[in-house]
Formats: C-alpha cells, sequence, structure tokens
C-alpha cells in the first residue's frame, strides 16, 4: 500500500511538487547551456551559428511540437504524456552528453526539446485539473516562481559544472533526475484527460507550423554568412510569409486543428499569448549573449557569469508567486502591463553596456528585469487559462508555451543577426571585441521597443476584472489509494 499521505487531501501539493521538480529541470536546460558557451565552442571548434542552433534547436522543437503534446496529453492522458515526455527528455540529455561534435550535440538538444514539449503542458494541464479555482493562481504562481528561478539559476549552475567538471556534465546531471522523477510522478499523479470531444493530430497543421518556424530561425541566424541579400535568405523570409497564410487556412479547414483559432476570439486569451511571445524573445537572447559578453568582453570566470544573474534570479523565486496571489484578488491587466514596462526600461539600461563596464552597473538593469518577468508571466498564465474552457486546458497551456518557446529562439535568432551585422562571426567571438560590444547595445534597444509593444498590448487587451473562474477538470478514473 502506497503512504497515507498520497491518498489524503495533501497530495494535490505533492502532484504540484513533481510537476513542478521535472519543469524546473526542463526549464534549466533553456538556459544553463549558456555559459558553458564558451567551453563548448572551444571543445568541439564551433561558430556563433552552430552555438545559436545549440540553443535555438531546443527552443524551437519545443515550441513547435507543444501543441500537438497538448493534443496528445488531452486525448490519452496527462500523466501518461507527462511520464513519455520525462523519459524521452532523459535519454536524449544522455546523447547530449556523449556528444563528439556540434552536429550530435544539435540533434541532442533537439530530442531535448521533443520530450520537454510533451511534458509542459501536460504540467500545466494536471495543475489546472487538480486545484480548484480559488487555489489555481496560488499553484500556478509556485509554477511560474518554478520556471523563472530555473531560468536564472540556469547560468550559475551551468557556469560552476563547466568551470569545475566539465560542460557534458549540464546533460549527464539529468539522468538520474529524471529516472527518480519517473517514479515520483508515477506514485502521486493522477490520471486525467479531456472526454469532451474527439481528438486526433493534425499532421498537415504539425509540417506546415514547423516549417514555417524553422523557415524564419534558419533565415535570421545564417542572413550574416548567406548575406542578408543572397537568394537563399530572401528565398526563407519569402517562404515564411507564405507559410504563414497556408498555416491558418489549413487550420481554419481542419476538423480539429492542431491550433484552435476559435481561441483567439477571446481577446484576453489572444492578448496574453502575444504578451508571452512578446517578453520572451525580448528577455531570452539576453541570457545567451549576455553569457558570451561577461566571458569574452569582461573577462569574467564561469561561475562569475553564471553569478551575474543572481539578482534577477532572487527576485523571480520572491516576486511570481505574491504576483500569481495578487492577480488572483486584483486582476492581471495593470500587474503585466507594468511588468513589460520595467523589462523595457531594463533593456535600455543593459543597452548602456560597455568594455569596461562592471557588475554594479549592470545591476540596476537586473534588479528590474526581475521584477518585471515576476510581474508579468504568473498573472500572464493565470488570466490565458482562465479565459478559456477548462476542459481544453491541456490545448491552452500548449498554445500559451508555444508561443513563449518560440519567442525564445526567435529572440536569439534576431539579436544574433543584429550582432553578426555589426561585428561579422569570427569578430562577434573575440575576446574584448568592440564590435560584438556595439551590436549587443543595438539588439538590447532593438529589444526593449519589443518589450514597450508588449506593455502597450497588455494595457489594451487584457480585461481589467479579476481572472475569470472557471471549473476544474474532473478526474476521469476513480480515486484509489496508491494511485
Amino acid at each position: 500500500m502506497a503512504p497515507r499521505i498520497l491518498s489524503s487531501k495533501n497530495r494535490k501539493w505533492w502532484t504540484l511538487g513533481a510537476v513542478t521538480f521535472a519543469l524546473f529541470m526542463v526549464m534549466l536546460d533553456s538556459t544553463i547551456v549558456n555559459v558553458a558557451l564558451p567551453s563548448i565552442q572551444q571543445d568541439l571548434g564551433l561558430g556563433l551559428a552552430e552555438l545559436e542552433w545549440i540553443v535555438t534547436a531546443y527552443a524551437l522543437t519545443f515550441a513547435v511540437l507543444m501543441l500537438t503534446g497538448g493534443k496528445l496529453a488531452d486525448y490519452y492522458g496527462r500523466r501518461r504524456v507527462f511520464l513519455i515526455g520525462l523519459a524521452t527528455f532523459t535519454a536524449t540529455s544522455l546523447l547530449a552528453g556523449l556528444a563528439p561534435s556540434g552536429e550530435w550535440l544539435i540533434a541532442g538538444r533537439a530530442g531535448q526539446g521533443i520530450g520537454a514539449a510533451l511534458m509542459m503542458p501536460a504540467t500545466l494541464s494536471i495543475i489546472s485539473a487538480t486545484f480548484e479555482p480559488r487555489e489555481r493562481g496560488l499553484a500556478l504562481g509556485i509554477w511560474v516562481g518554478a520556471s523563472g528561478t530555473a531560468l536564472a539559476i540556469g547560468p550559475l549552475i551551468g557556469g560552476v559544472i563547466s568551470q569545475y567538471l566539465d560542460w557534458t556534465w549540464i546533460f549527464f546531471v539529468n539522468v538520474p533526475i529524471g529516472l527518480a522523477g519517473l517514479v515520483i510522478g508515477r506514485l502521486v499523479i493522477r490520471e486525467s484527460r479531456d472526454t469532451s470531444a474527439e481528438q486526433r493530430l493534425d499532421l498537415p497543421g504539425l509540417i506546415m507550423g514547423a516549417a514555417t518556424v524553422f523557415a524564419l530561425t534558419f533565415a535570421l541566424i545564417e542572413a550574416n554568412s548567406y548575406g542578408w541579400t543572397s537568394p537563399t535568405i530572401l528565398a526563407l523570409f519569402a517562404a515564411t510569409a507564405i507559410g504563414m497564410v497556408l498555416f491558418v487556412l489549413l487550420e481554419r479547414r481542419q476538423r480539429m486543428p492542431m491550433l484552435d483559432l476559435d481561441l483567439f476570439r477571446n481577446r484576453t486569451f489572444a492578448g496574453a499569448n502575444a504578451v508571452g511571445l512578446l517578453a520572451t524573445f525580448a528577455m531570452f537572447g539576453v541570457y545567451f549573449f549576455m553569457a558570451i559578453y561577461l566571458q569574452r568582453v569582461l573577462g569574467y570566470s564561469p561561475v562569475q557569469a553564471g553569478a551575474t544573474f543572481l539578482p534577477m534570479t532572487l527576485l523571480i523565486i520572491l516576486g511570481a508567486p505574491i504576483a500569481g496571489r495578487l492577480s488572483d484578488r486584483i486582476g492581471s491587466r495593470w500587474m503585466m502591463t507594468t511588468g513589460m514596462t520595467l523589462v523595457s526600461i531594463s533593456l535600455l539600461i543593459y543597452s548602456r553596456v560597455g568594455v569596461a563596464s562592471t557588475f554594479w552597473s549592470l545591476l540596476p538593469a537586473l534588479v528590474l528585469s526581475g521584477i518585471g518577468m515576476a510581474l508579468t508571466t504568473a498573472p500572464m498564465t493565470s488570466v490565458a487559462l482562465s479565459a478559456i474552457p477548462a476542459d481544453k486546458s491541456g490545448v491552452g497551456s500548449a498554445v500559451l508555451n508555444s508561443f513563449r518557446q518560440t519567442g525564445r529562439g526567435l529572440g536569439i535568432a534576431l539579436m544574433g543577426a543584429i550582432i553578426g551585422a555589426e561585428a561579422g562571426a569570427a569578430g562577434s567571438l573575440a575576446a574584448g571585441s568592440a564590435e560584438y560590444v556595439e551590436g549587443f547595445a543595438l539588439a538590447l534597444r532593438v529589444c526593449a521597443g519589443i518589450a514597450l509593444a508588449g506593455a502597450l498590448i497588455a494595457a489594451t487587451t487584457i480585461g481589467i476584472t479579476r481572472t475569470r473562474v472557471v471549473e476544474p477538470l474532473r478526474d476521469t478514473r476513480a480515486p484509489a489509494v496508491g494511485r
């Protein structure tokens, strides 16, 4: 018989702990690699574009397949798909750690993205199915806090591992953690699924969506190598535009589309997704290129580079649960607007970087970005999921996180394109490169404008009332002790 605590009223908190722990590992791998990039580059002999692919291969497979992951979770069961995703993530982490070349490592990172795409929407829909509406904001605040903390401390952990062990252990460490997570998840999570309608995979939509996002990302990352006016890059930009139109037409004609466009009839849901895209678009490239700047330009060690992000880390840890709880009481509109405004200001402060900058000159931006992201992310997640029926929480959470992951990949690609245009692929990696600093500062100013656009969208689309309460999903199987 399973321990008594698994069948008590506290089981929901054990479930939250299990899915949050797995989420932490998934999100940690979004940033833990960043500080280790110079070590990886030296060890495997890679250029800037290949380093970008190591990060974007994870983010984009994560984004493209997340909608499918949400569908699979709703249909086959959230716990089942969650555990399959965790197993996939664990196995491909082992492959990434064994990588003898850049191509192998990029493939391993893409595999991690597949596992993450299965896990992420399942974690959110498990929370929606487990917690009553009055507690859901707090639970989502904890979920967001874990996500933000993992993103923020990833550079520090990556720095410690790459400086005192070896960058391969960034991936090897996931193996025992993943195996433990499989056991714990099987014990504490109850199965739930969407029984309201027929479910099936939308392969045409999946293929068209993946091809469109890949075309745009490839064009941005490789534009400086091929030339911005080369036939290849121009053709990819054209393919992106055509692909977006075809994707919308396909989804409108599908009986069971991968992306339910009717969800976007809800203004609040559409606005929350737009803010999620722009927030990660604006901020995620900072993790990537700041890590290179700190080590290659300022001469920081990997641990020093990772520790630089700690002020932002602490503010996200402390702020996200509070913001989630406040959003239940006062609504999300002005919290998100204020948060994105602070992010924009922080990026403008970041853009004052130079070849002789210090930690203290970066500290105000770190503080503002931490507060801004905490105020934005938890309310955004809560209001997006509360704006749609609870039995669509799997697909809804997948849409939200797909937008956020797409923003991460495109943000790195755009910032890399701007920096590469200023410094070139070789110069951008040169220690003390003034050209790198100039390109980085310009990219940060562009991202500040993107964040400000997110603030305007939040102010004009998010409902001004408190988060709408919807009924939680019912467990589709009868409770049983130890299940």
